[in-house]
């Protein structure tokens, strides 16, 4: 393509230049231009000398030496007075259409050679799939084998009999069995859909067309469609082979009833369709599609003798997280004291590709502290960037604000560290980081798939913490709690609406959709306006509710809260190991309150927790 546009812009260049060649060559070899009036006077006082006339155009020159060039109305009328004048006269013939036609021709044939050089594969289904980066075989630097993926061994282990029927297809077709057609892989983004296609063409060594789905889709009806039967094509000539389509809900999604905008996108999944369903049973084409949004794609296109066989390719648990991390590992230089499983426990809804970014990002910053080896501190480092955002060490925030934020903190560290059912904390800081001032990270210990309801309603008690710790201790509310309040309301809504968990709604679910009504967009129910106050009026209960709860737990360790905010403001950052010293130092404080009475919480005791944790922390 660079090639194309370095050839375009010299015939361009080429172009102008003749041109403006051209019209100083005709600048310096056109005579001024004479009135006729004057012409005819100059020729009456016997000034002319000579004249050459070319059709009605009439070159001279007088006495003097002077060029010039008129236009003759009547040349047969003007022949006599030139012979009786005596001047030199020659002539030569007009010339022919043919003739006149030949430059402008010539900038029609530059012109147009420059378009095709532009546009050259853009209106064509076939030339695309010339393109480099449609490859054939992949090259033996970017072959990829199942010792490549990790994460998914049930995924994998389908996939090893697809290599299998690659390999020997032969065996399959002497037994009577029919090769799948196609394998449809999805999952949400970065769990290795696309890896796990190379390492099947990279197991069966075969060839491997990549493809996007947004490769088929043009504005001009019909490119897309033959782009699609060129790539079934040029798959059968080199069977047996792989066909990656990559995002196929680009052209696979539903087809729409009426005309209108998706004609040419429905074409075109028309064609794949056609395609797909056209093998002989000989031809040893299989066409993987990857996709994370299923729920979008035709019927037509997921049956049986299209997609075979569908995987979800889902997120790694904790023992798909380890092996991940030993892949991406490899190369790095890793400390020997690093625990894998330690940072994948860490790290919980992680996919390949964010595992594969946590490694790099810990690389980066061992490197830019010029270590020999990946250490654990790097990865912290690197996973606090990943999951709360880069630390805004440069936020001009005033003590007095500080302090409102270690509070809120600490409500929403207490709240966790004592409710039961609760993810386990994992790190608490009041060092800005991304959008955030603050930040109480959880993370669950063990893989979490169903949600009891008592887990959710201690979430919205979480959430709601550091609210409530501010109206405890400052008597007054502000607005960093906003963004808690909308998620503590959204599970009350989804208790009520889809899970059933509600007493008074039931187990009935309420779904809310969004319609297109006069340009803006509308939230609507599949229920009544009576039923919608009752679930109005259930959310409201639930998290009220939840705040009385919680406000009476905060209430009943007020010297808690106090604490941890101190070691909040003296550390900035603390871990669960370092939260635990707290707990311990308030809980010792407890069994003797006379040395520390709750009426009268002292400051010298205070100062002097604080700075007995301070030194077990440093």
């Amino acid at each position: 393509m660079n090639n194309r546009i370095q050839l375009g812009l010299l015939l361009i260049f080429l172009t102008i230049l003749g041109v403006l060649g051209y019209n100083a060559w005709l600048w310096e070899t056109t005579p001024p231009e004479r009135s006729y009036t004057e012409f005819l006077t100059d020729l009456g006082s016997s000034q002319i000398t000579s004249v050459h006339l070319k059709g009605g155009e009439l070159r001279g020159e007088d006495k003097i030496g002077r060029q010039f060039r008129t236009f003759t109305p009547d040349l047969p009328t003007l022949i006599p007075k030139l012979l009786s004048a005596e001047v030199n006269i020659t002539a030569e013939q007009p010339p022919a259409l043919f003739d006149r036609l030949i430059p402008m021709t010539f900038l029609m044939i530059l012109l147009t050679s420059i378009w095709l050089i532009f546009t050259k594969g853009s209106f064509s289904g076939g030339k695309i799939w010339k393109e480099n980066r449609f490859q054939v075989r992949a090259e033996p630097a970017d072959m990829k084998t199942f010792a490549d993926v990790a994460g998914i061994d049930e995924v994998q282990d389908e996939l090893k009999e697809i290599v299998d029927f690659l390999k020997n297809h032969e065996k399959y077709n002497l037994l009577g069995g029919r090769i799948p057609k196609g394998v449809l892989l999805q999952g949400p983004p970065g769990t290795g859909k696309t890896l796990l296609a190379r390492a099947i063409a990279g197991e069966a060594v075969v060839p491997f067309y990549l493809i996007g789905g947004s490769d088929f889709v043009e504005m001009f009806a019909g490119v897309g469609a033959s782009r699609v039967r060129e790539l079934f094509r040029l798959a059968k000539k080199n069977a047996p082979c792989i066909v990656f389509i990559d995002e196929i809900d680009a052209i696979g999604s539903k087809r729409s009833s009426g005309n209108g905008s998706h004609e040419e996108r429905e074409q075109t999944l028309n064609a794949l369709l056609v395609e797909m369903d056209g093998f002989a049973s000989n031809e040893t084409v299989i066409v993987i599609g990857a996709t994370n949004r299923p729920d979008i794609l035709d019927p037509a296109l997921l049956r049986p003798g299209r997609f075979d066989r569908q995987l979800t390719v889902s997120l790694p648990n904790l023992h798909g997280r380890v092996k991940i991390l030993e892949v991406h590992t490899r190369p790095v230089t890793i400390s020997p004291a690093l625990n894998l499983t330690v940072i994948a426990q860490g790290i919980p809804g992680f996919s390949g590709a964010d595992i594969a970014n946590l490694v790099n990002e810990a690389a980066l910053t061992a490197a830019r502290l010029k270590k020999q080896s990946v250490e654990m501190s790097d990865f912290e480092d690197a996973k606090d960037k990943i999951m709360m955002g880069l630390e805004r060490k440069n936020a001009a925030i005033n003590e007095k604000e500080r302090r409102k934020i270690a509070y809120h903190e600490a409500g929403h560290a207490i709240v966790a560290r004592l409710l039961p059912d609760t993810d386990e904390l994992h790190k608490i800081t009041i060092i800005p980081r991304g959008m955030a001032l603050g930040l109480t990270q959880q993370i669950p210990i063990e893989e979490r798939y169903t949600y009891s309801l008592i887990y959710l309603l201690n979430r919205i008690k979480v959430l709601l913490g550091g609210r409530i710790a501010e109206a405890i201790v400052f008597n007054h509310l502000s607005t960093g709690a906003a963004n808690d309040i909308a998620a503590a309301t959204d599970i009350a809504n989804r208790l009520v609406c889809e899970w059933g968990m509600s007493s008074a709604i039931g187990s009935t679910v309420y779904r809310q959709q969004q319609q297109q009504f006069l340009g803006s967009l509308e939230t609507k129910g599949n229920f009544s306006e009576a039923t919608a106050r009752e679930i109005d009026l259930e959310v409201r209960r639930i998290v009220n509710d939840c705040y009385a709860e919680t406000e009476k737990l905060l209430r009943n360790h007020n010297r808690l809260i106090h604490e941890l905010a101190e070691v909040l403001l003296i550390n900035e950052t603390i871990d669960a190991e370092e939260m635990e010293i707290v707990m311990e130092c308030y809980m010792n404080s407890k069994k003797n309150e006379k040395n520390c009475p709750d009426e009268q919480y002292k400051s010298d005791c205070l100062e002097t927790k604080s700075n007995r944790t301070e030194e077990i922390l440093a």
